[in-house]
C-alpha cells in the first residue's frame, strides 16, 4: 500500500509541476552556472528549503544528485524528483559524517554534482547548518550559492513556508560566484563561514525578489 502511495505521489507531483510551470516565466541571473559547467566543473548547489520547487522544475535534467533527508515525506520527495531526472542521496549533512554525507562523497566521486538545502530538513528556516561545508571539505567542491524570487505565490504554513508559483507569475534564479571552503575549519570558523553563506543566500533571494518585484504585477 505504501508503495502504491508514494508511486501515485510521484507520478501526480509530475504532472501538477509540469502543468503549473508552463504557464510560468523564468529569469536566470549570474553568468557563474554557466561558467562551472562550461568548464566542466562540479560542485554544490545550495539554496533554501522553500524554493525547492522552482528549483526542481527549472533545473531537471542536468544531472544533480539531491540530497533528501530519511524523514517519511522525503520519500514522496524523493519519488517527483527521479521522475525529472534527478538522482537522490538519502541522509543527513549533519556534522559528524552519517549515511547522506558517504553519499554525497560518493557522487562527487562519480563526477556529479550535488544539490543541498542548508536549512532542512526540519530548519530553523534560512540558517545555514555547518554539514554543507562538511560535505564540500570531504568533496573539495565549491559552494554555489542560488536565491529564488517569485512574483506572486502560495505560501504553505509550514517551517519553511514553502513557495508555490501561481500561474503567470514570475521566477527569478540569482546565481552567485562559486565559494571556495578551507579544508580545516574549527568551531568558530565553521559558525562564522555558516553565517556567511547564509547571509549570502538571504542577498541573493532579495536582489532575486526585487528583480520579479520590479518588472511590475504581482
Amino acid at each position: 500500500m505504501k508503495e502504491w502511495k508514494f508511486r501515485s505521489a510521484g507520478i501526480l507531483g509530475q504532472g501538477m509541476l509540469a502543468g503549473l510551470f508552463t504557464t510560468v516565466r523564468v529569469t536566470r541571473v549570474g553568468q557563474s552556472y554557466k561558467d562551472l559547467l562550461a568548464v566542466g566543473r562540479n560542485f554544490i548547489c545550495a539554496f533554501w528549503h522553500g524554493v525547492l520547487l522552482p528549483m526542481t522544475y527549472y533545473h531537471q535534467g542536468e544531472g544533480f544528485v539531491v540530497l533528501v533527508s530519511e524523514h517519511a515525506d522525503g520519500e514522496y520527495i524523493t519519488r517527483v524528483l527521479h521522475r525529472y531526472g534527478y538522482e537522490t542521496v538519502r541522509g543527513s549533512s549533519t556534522r559528524g559524517g552519517g549515511r547522506g554525507l558517504r553519499g554525497i562523497v560518493r557522487a562527487a566521486r562519480e563526477g556529479k554534482s550535488i544539490a543541498v538545502t542548508p536549512d532542512g530538513p526540519t530548519g530553523p528556516p534560512r540558517v545555514f547548518k555547518p554539514g554543507t561545508l562538511v560535505a564540500a571539505q570531504l568533496t573539495r567542491l565549491p559552494i554555489l550559492p542560488v536565491g529564488v524570487g517569485v512574483s506572486s505565490r502560495w505560501t504553505v504554513n509550514s517551517w519553511d513556508r514553502f513557495v508555490i508559483p501561481k500561474p503567470l507569475s514570475r521566477v527569478c534564479i540569482h546565481y552567485g560566484k562559486p565559494v571556495e571552503v578551507p579544508r580545516r575549519m574549527d568551531e568558530e570558523e565553521m559558525e562564522e563561514w555558516s553565517r556567511r553563506l547564509g547571509a549570502e543566500l538571504n542577498r541573493l533571494e532579495a536582489e532575486a525578489q526585487a528583480a520579479v518585484d520590479g518588472e511590475g504585477g504581482g
